[in-house]
């Protein structure tokens, strides 16, 4: 077996074209998943990867999902903070569930989950995590404090991490997705969406599999120079 890397939200959508590139390049992939059962069924069917249920945003849960994970299959050498949910709404409408919620699926979700497998690979001396944030987190978004404020603190934690473990073969990076067409963004009412679309140079959204491709690239044994970093795949919308 491969390296073992566990991928948040991996059974749908980007994280499901993440667990599926990283099982073509060779890793046995474990793939998390919030409450989906009937996808996650669909989807060890058809890649035959082992999918796990825990609420990303529960630090007990994490702690414990990790552990099976580690019996099952192994050490885990890499992980991919995918998971995340909206829950939009403009400031003088927003409840503070919605804030929470957004905050605690998006956010503490990446600490939750690094810290359960940070001192595993702090000791092995090797270990790639990859942040999924977002081009709202960058550039902000009319509706979007919440999941703004989440995937913005994602690019920080990134940084942030990325210098603790830099000395001991751990590397922390991101990636900023643009628009991507899943059935989150696909569910935007048709107006809307093509408004977005006319804002993205390439003319179109983006591709699942191409966020998957900024995520084994990232991971590979041979992208230990590359560290503390924000790959941007989002068409050109956002540049800086």
């Amino acid at each position: 077996m491969g390296k073992v890397a566990i991928v948040t939200g991996g059974t749908r959508g980007i994280g499901e074209a993440i667990s599926k590139e990283l099982i073509d390049k060779g890793f046995t992939v474990a793939a998390s998943y919030g409450g989906n059962s009937e996808a996650a069924a669909a989807f060890e069917r058809e890649t035959g990867a082992k999918s796990y249920q825990w609420d990303v945003g529960d630090f007990e849960a994490c702690q414990e999902g990790v552990r099976q994970v580690e019996a099952d299959l192994g050490p885990v050498s890499v992980l991919v903070n995918n998971a995340g949910i909206t829950r939009d709404g403009t400031m003088h409408k927003m409840t503070a569930e919605r804030w929470q919620e957004v905050i605690q699926t998006n956010l503490t979700s990446c600490f939750n989950m690094c810290r359960a497998v940070i001192e595993g690979m702090r000791e092995r001396q090797y270990g790639r995590i990859v942040n999924i944030g977002s081009v709202n987190g960058q550039a902000g978004q009319y509706g979007q404090v919440n999941y703004a404020a989440a995937k913005s603190g994602i690019h920080g934690f990134t940084k942030a991490l990325a210098q603790e473990g830099a000395a001991v073969g751990v590397t922390v990076n991101a990636i900023a997705p643009g628009y991507i067409a899943t059935s989150m963004v696909e569910a935007v009412p048709g107006k809307v969406l093509e408004k977005i679309v006319a804002r993205i140079p390439v003319g179109r959204l983006g591709r699942p599999e191409e966020i998957a491709r900024g995520v084994s690239f990232l991971v590979a044994e041979d992208a230990g120079f590359i560290t503390g970093s924000t790959l941007s795949i989002n068409g050109g919308q956002h540049m800086y």
